[in-house]
């Protein structure tokens, strides 16, 4: 049954905005004026304001061969608010602008809307405004978010101290080893077509990739116990990189153990199958959206329960320089080796 094809042509630009945002609810008080007018108005009473935005490009960062557009929607808005909750902030807006050829259709970029309130409605945001356009050849999409922060609670990646915990959330490498999957799939494929993808008992890495959480549960725990971290970021390029993001920006040394990275069992399991290091993986794969922060050591105790978060490590002089610790006993100098757009 051959799918209905709408050309975006035959609604005009506006035609498809008001398309496209036909069902908004408004969610949160501090949304004032959202889609619909020259500009939105967002009152966040008293509180401060974080922004952040992300562009993401065909080609350079999804594959629409084995991307669904709805679950790429949903990506798209959650790397943007992982980057407000790594500012130990709330995201409450969001705007998103699109530009792309002649080959979508309305229906397909419905589907691609459809990620996108799915997100906006389990973390609890407001999608306020945006663009479209056309492009030469691909799909572009910018999406800004906004958060709200009780003042002066945010954290930066610069303010790390000495002997303070280095700490992560979740499982790390799963998304990296969910890509590298699909990617050698889509390889199989193109040279024989006929054969079936065989992705079979690995719905977990696939899922990290294509799917991902932003960790909006651990600011929550956080806040509950009041805990402040001391520096924090999301994991996006890969854990050594991030690291050494604030250590460099705290003019702190590191230390890491290797035996303390959290890497989820099935990442283990097909690590293993590609011949691939889990550790690796985990250091330098990127797209994971976990939180990494430093905290005061007198917090441990607060949060040795939480199954969600492991302390990797600690932040120590910068004469000590970064290391990794094996788990064979060696030492290494920690190096970044993660993601990087403009490698392509």
């Amino acid at each position: 049954m051959e799918q209905e094809r709408t050309e975006i042509q035959d609604l005009g630009e506006f035609g498809l905005i008001d398309y496209l945002t036909r069902n908004i609810e408004i969610q949160n008080a501090s949304t004032v004026l959202g889609v619909g007018d020259d500009a939105a108005v967002i009152d966040h009473f008293g509180k401060q304001t974080v922004i952040s935005t992300d562009m993401l490009v065909e080609g350079i960062h999804f594959d629409l061969m084995y991307t669904p557009l709805k679950h790429l929607g949903y990506k798209s808005v959650v790397v943007n608010l992982s980057d407000i909750y790594a500012m130990n902030a709330t995201p409450t807006q969001i705007t998103i602008s699109i530009a792309f050829s002649n080959r979508f259709s309305l229906e397909a970029l419905n589907e691609f809307y459809e990620g996108v309130y799915a997100a906006c409605e389990k973390y609890g945001v407001d999608l306020v405004g945006g663009d479209t356009s056309n492009s030469q050849k691909g799909f572009i999409i910018s999406v800004t978010a906004i958060g709200e922060v009780t003042p002066d609670q945010f954290v930066k990646r610069s303010t790390a101290q000495k002997g303070d915990l280095l700490c992560v959330t979740g499982d790390l490498g799963a998304a990296y080893l969910g890509l590298t999957l699909l990617e050698r799939e889509k390889k199989i494929y193109l040279e024989s077509p006929d054969v079936k993808p065989d992705l079979e008992g690995q719905t977990y890495i696939i899922g990290r990739q294509l799917k991902p959480e932003a960790r909006k549960d651990i600011i929550e725990f956080l806040q509950q116990e009041e805990i402040i971290p001391t520096a924090m970021m999301d994991v996006s390029d890969g854990l050594s990189s991030e690291i050494l993001h604030i250590a460099k920006q705290s003019n702190l040394g590191v230390v890491l153990y290797e035996e303390k990275i959290p890497i989820a069992q099935e990442s283990k399991e097909i690590a293993m199958k590609f011949g691939l290091d889990p550790t690796a993986c985990a250091l330098s794969g990127g797209e994971d959206y976990e939180l990494l922060f430093t905290m005061k050591q007198q917090d441990y105790d607060k949060i040795v329960l939480n199954e969600q978060i492991s302390v990797i490590g600690y932040m120590a002089d910068i004469s000590e320089g970064a290391h990794i610790l094996t788990k064979g006993g060696n030492k290494f100098k920690l190096v970044a080796q993660g993601w990087n757009a403009f490698k392509q």
